[in-house]
């Protein structure tokens, strides 16, 4: 069984976490995913290594009903960096409203607030954002990776292996 039909936003701004977008982005096209990454007006973003993604298509000009899911990669200057663009905001929060999957590490939740798709959800973020997490109501669990229907969400880098298990197997059942 192949997910060779299933499409899915990776979003980037500068100082991404490296691993957080790059992992998840291996991992999924292996399984025969095509990823996207989405960007807001630029051709390329750095990682806070310095290390170049190039950008796939810019959000504006973007379709949501063309993506299977977002994927919202971590690091501290990159997910405040995309909360910053509405239609990033827009595009997360409406992924979520149709129940596709949206998952989100490290620092990556920070959109899912700004999106308003926290409130009671279970979830979990890098623990350094444990309480914006739990101010914007949602239930927070100090867990590898939390699922909750098709929100997915992991702590860190060492997470990864998880986070990307728990995606597929969402994407194998959608």
């Amino acid at each position: 069984m192949s997910l060779s039909n299933k499409k899915i936003a990776i979003l980037a701004e500068d100082g991404y976490e490296d691993l957080e977008l790059w992992y998840p982005k291996i991992r999924l096209e292996e399984e025969g995913v095509k990823t996207v990454v989405l960007a807001k007006g630029k051709k390329v973003a750095l990682s806070k290594h310095g290390y170049e993604v190039r950008v796939d298509q810019d959000i504006t000009k973007s379709n949501l009903d063309d993506f299977d899911g977002v994927i919202v990669p971590g690091g501290v200057q990159g997910p405040d960096k995309l909360r910053r663009h509405q239609e990033i905001v827009d595009f997360v929060r409406n992924m979520g409203l149709k129940e596709k999957l949206v998952a989100a590490i490290c620092h990556g939740p920070w959109v899912l607030i700004s999106a308003e798709l926290t409130k009671g959800k279970k979830m979990t973020c890098f623990f350094s954002i444990k309480d914006d997490l739990i101010n914007s109501g949602a239930i927070y669990h100090d867990n590898a990776v939390v699922v909750d229907g098709s929100l997915v969400t992991s702590r860190k880098p060492e997470d990864l292996p998880e986070f990307c298990k728990a995606i597929i197997k969402i994407l194998y059942n959608q």
